[in-house]
C-alpha cells in the first residue's frame, strides 16, 4: 500500500523536469523520423524551387537555321539563321515576384499546419501511454494487495474463520485484476506500436507515469487573442487569401505584349548580310479568363479564411471551457484521504475489525474513485496539448 501512495503522490505533483525533456526528446526524434514528414520536407522544397523557376527574366533562347536550294545552284543557295529571346512586359516581373514570395509564404504555412497536426498526433499517443503507465503501477500494486488478501482468506477459510462466499469473492477480485492489467498491458503495446510507426519504425521508449509540465489555462479574453494570433490553421488560410489577392494583380497584366529581340543572318552564294530582330507579341486569347478564374479563386480563400477562423474559436472555445471545468474537478480529489482509507481498510481486515465483503464494498468504491481520477487528468493534459497545439 505504501507504494501505491507514493506512486500517487508523485502523479498529482507537479511534472518535474526529466518528464519534460522525455516528451521534448520523443516529439524530437519524430520529427527526424517521420516518414511522412519526410515527404512533406522534399514535396514543399519542390514546391519552392518550382515556384523560383516560374519567374525567370528571359524565356529560353531560340535557334533556328533555314536552308534554300536553288536550280542551277550545287548545295544551299542561300541561307537564314536566327538566334531569338522573349522576354515579358518589365512590369510582370514585378508582380510575379511578389506573387512567388505570397506563394513562398502560403507553402511553408501549410508545411507548418501539417507538421503540427502529426506532432500534435504524437503528443497525444505519448499522453494515453503515460496514463496506462500509471494504470499499469496502479493494477500492480492492487495486485500485490490481492494477493495477500486472498493469503489471508484462505488461512481462515483453513481454520474456519472464513466463509467460502468470502474465499470465491476473493479469489474473483484477483482474476478481475489480473484481466484488467493483461488488458492494459495489450493497450500499452498498441499505442507503442503506433508511435514506434509515427517514428519511422524504430523503437520508442516511454517509461514516464508523470505528465509534462503544461501551461497555466488564461482568461478567455487573452485565450481568444492568443488564438487568432497563433493558429496555424487561420495563418495558412491567410497566406492563401494573400496569394490569391496577388495573382489577380499579375493574371490583369497579362494584356501586356511579350517583347522579342535577337540576331538575324541571311546568306546569298558569297554575300551575307546581319541584322537585329525586334518583335512584340499581343496576348489576345492567351490571358482569357484567367483574371476571372484568379478572382474566384481569392473569393474560395477568403470563404476557407472565414471558416478557418470561426471553426477554430468555437473548436478552442469548447475544450477551453472544458479544460477549466476538468481543472476544477481534479482539484476536489484528496487522493492522500483515498489512499490512506485503503491502507486503513486493509489494516483491518488483516486485524480483524472488518470483514471481507464490506472490505471489498469500500475498496471497489475508492478504486474507481481514483481510475475516475486517472481518466480526467488525462484528458485534462490532453485538452491542454490541443489548446496549446501551435507551439509544437
Amino acid at each position: 500500500m505504501k507504494k501505491t501512495i507514493i506512486f500517487f503522490i508523485s502523479v498529482i505533483a507537479a511534472s518535474n523536469l526529466c518528464a519534460a525533456q522525455e516528451i521534448d526528446t520523443v516529439l524530437a526524434l519524430i520529427e527526424r523520423n517521420n516518414k511522412d514528414l519526410q515527404v512533406l520536407r522534399k514535396n514543399s522544397e519542390a514546391a519552392l524551387l518550382e515556384i523560383s523557376t516560374e519567374n525567370n527574366v528571359q524565356q529560353d533562347l531560340s535557334v533556328s537555321y533555314s536552308p534554300f536550294f536553288s536550280n542551277g545552284v550545287n548545295g544551299v543557295s542561300s541561307s537564314e539563321l536566327v538566334v531569338s529571346m522573349g522576354f515579358d512586359f518589365p512590369t510582370q516581373y514585378a508582380a510575379r515576384k511578389k506573387w512567388n514570395d505570397y506563394r513562398n509564404e502560403e507553402t511553408g504555412r501549410q508545411y507548418s499546419l501539417q507538421r503540427r497536426d502529426i506532432l500534435l498526433e504524437a503528443k497525444l499517443l505519448y499522453l494515453e501511454i503515460v496514463r496506462l503507465n500509471a494504470e499499469k503501477a496502479l493494477l500492480e500494486s492492487r495486485l500485490e494487495n490481492a494477493d495477500r488478501l486472498l493469503a489471508l482468506v484462505e488461512k481462515k477459510f483453513g481454520e474456519g474463520g472464513a466463509t467460502v462466499i468470502e474465499l470465491n469473492k476473493a479469489k474473483m477480485d484477483r482474476m478481475n485484476i489480473r484481466t484488467l492489467a493483461a488488458q492494459n498491458e495489450a493497450a500499452r503495446r498498441a499505442a507503442l506500436q503506433n508511435i514506434e510507426a509515427m517514428n519511422g519504425g524504430m523503437p520508442v521508449i516511454i517509461e514516464s507515469e508523470e505528465y509534462p509540465q503544461t501551461q497555466m489555462i488564461p482568461d478567455f479574453e487573452t485565450y481568444c487573442e492568443y488564438i487568432s494570433a497563433s493558429d496555424l490553421s487561420v495563418l495558412s488560410a491567410e497566406a492563401s487569401v494573400d496569394a490569391a489577392a496577388q495573382e489577380i494583380k499579375v493574371n490583369r497584366q497579362n494584356w501586356l505584349p511579350k517583347l522579342e529581340v535577337g540576331y538575324r543572318r541571311n546568306t546569298a552564294l558569297n554575300e551575307a548580310s546581319n541584322g537585329f530582330l525586334v518583335g512584340i507579341s499581343v496576348p489576345l486569347f492567351s490571358g482569357m479568363n484567367k483574371t476571372k478564374t484568379a478572382e474566384a479563386r481569392h473569393s474560395a480563400a477568403i470563404a476557407n479564411l472565414e471558416n478557418a477562423r470561426l471553426k477554430s474559436l468555437n473548436e478552442m472555445r469548447s475544450k477551453y471551457y472544458e479544460a477549466v471545468s476538468l481543472a476544477e474537478t481534479l482539484r476536489e480529489y484528496d487522493l492522500p484521504l483515498m489512499l490512506g482509507t485503503l491502507e486503513a481498510l486493509e489494516k483491518a481486515v488483516i486485524n480483524g475489525q472488518f470483514s471481507i465483503m464490506d472490505y471489498y464494498v469500500e475498496a471497489d468504491g475508492i478504486y474507481n474513485s481514483l481510475a475516475e481520477y486517472m481518466n480526467m487528468e488525462n484528458r485534462y493534459h490532453v485538452l491542454m496539448a490541443e489548446l496549446y497545439r501551435n507551439e509544437l
